[in-house]
């Protein structure tokens, strides 16, 4: 009996052929080309938030700061991705890879405007996408052209 079970595992075919892997290898490189633009995706949106936030965060500040210095005009300052800034944004630290600047609208007396960019977000341009807060607007814009200016919104 042991002999004959010996014999028919000898007999039967062990292990995969050159196809089956081949159709393996195919099957998982498309399963990688439908992820891989999809998480790349993901990362962009998430660039998105954080500019966002640190453009609701600076905005913050800023009131903060309008409310405790009444009778101080608002100068422009810009703080680069993950440091902490100074003036007017001094309590404001960015995330890594993201600028903001606070820019005086020179037409209305104590507005502003505050840009973010990022040049690894989704609507990149040469200087990095841009969002844009508006104190005259009532808050966070639509992205805009990287040479526009407060006064030109």
């Amino acid at each position: 009996m042991l002999a004959r079970m010996q014999k028919s595992l000898k007999e039967k075919d062990q292990g995969f052929t050159l196809i089956e892997l081949l159709v393996v290898i195919v099957i998982i490189g498309i399963l990688a080309a439908i992820a891989i633009p999809i998480f790349l995706n993901q990362q962009k949106k998430g660039i998105d938030s954080s500019l966002k936030s640190d453009l609701k965060s600076a905005a913050t500040t800023v009131e903060t700061w309008v409310v405790d210095n009444p009778s101080t005009d608002i100068t422009g300052v810009s703080v680069a991705g993950g440091t902490k800034g100074t003036g007017v944004l001094a309590a404001l630290t960015t995330s890594d890879g993201n600028t903001v600047t606070l820019v005086k609208n020179t037409a209305t007396t104590g507005a502003y405007c505050i840009f973010a960019y990022n040049t690894k977000a989704s609507k990149a341009t040469g200087t990095g996408a841009l969002m844009m807060y508006d104190s005259m607007a009532g808050g966070l814009q639509k992205a805009i052209a990287a040479d526009q200016t407060c006064d030109t919104v």
